[in-house]
């Protein structure tokens, strides 16, 4: 391997050290005073459902009165109608277009989400260095003297268990447009049923609730992993009292 390639593998090593290190004993600490500042704004402190309550804007039709012109001569009949065959599947309206245009979004939902979003990008973000920092700290196996690297080991199995819950929360957004998209366009199939609506009213609070859980979680677990790598920063750092530099 050329000594230029080894050379700048041991560069990306030492300035990805550095940034963990800073990350731990700076980043951390000023993320979560930030997050605490943002909770307690009126977007996500005063919690009021009525404001991501949202016209759907899809009216409802007048209905349409249909004759049934097979029964004009039989209209003084004394003998019953025979009864239609019964159908399971109710056939709504046939949507074409919708008269007062698209259905928006939810605007005060988007609006937090943006805020949102890029938190939990830095949550992963953040989790994936701490994870390589400290995969780098873990010297070579050797028997004995492992009290340290089991230290090391369980760490790194938080901050993995982390990362993937952050990763978990996009996912959770996603969905919510998704299933909020499929009970609408019930709702343009079916309009004079109120109960679809209301549904769509119970999702959007849902969310609601769950985008202000997402940044106390994010908040948690930031603090979570500072105060772990705290309080264990010297065996981190140093497994091993013999003070091996050999690394994977």
């Amino acid at each position: 391997m050329p000594k230029d390639t080894i050379t700048k593998v041991q560069e990306y090593k030492d300035s990805l050290i550095t940034k963990a290190e800073t990350l731990i004993t700076k980043g951390f600490p000023e993320k979560i005073v930030e997050l605490n500042e943002l909770l307690s704004t009126a977007m996500f402190n005063e919690r009021n459902f009525n404001e991501v309550h949202q016209d759907l804007n899809i009216p409802v039709m007048a209905p349409i009165l249909l004759n049934n012109h097979d029964n004009d001569g039989n209209a003084n009949d004394d003998h019953p109608m025979p009864k239609r065959a019964r159908k399971d599947d109710v056939s709504g309206t046939a949507v074409l277009g919708l008269p007062a245009g698209t259905v928006p979004c939810n605007k005060p939902l988007c609006e937090m989400i943006k805020v949102v979003k890029p938190i939990i990008r830095k949550l992963v973000e953040d989790s994936n260095l701490l994870k390589m920092w400290i995969s780098f700290m873990i010297p070579k196996i050797e028997d004995g003297n492992n009290f340290g690297v089991s230290i090391q080991e369980d760490t790194l199995a938080e901050i993995q268990t982390v990362e993937s819950e952050a990763a978990a929360f996009f996912d959770q957004i996603s969905r919510y447009f998704l299933s909020r998209a499929k009970v609408v366009s019930k709702v343009a199939k079916y309009p004079h049923i109120d109960d679809y609506r209301r549904a769509v009213v119970e999702l959007d609070e849902k969310e609601y609730l769950s985008l202000w859980l997402v940044v106390c979680e994010v908040r948690n677990r930031y603090s979570s992993l500072h105060d772990i790598v705290i309080k264990n920063l010297e065996k981190l750092k140093k497994p091993r009292s013999s003070n091996t530099e050999s690394l994977y």
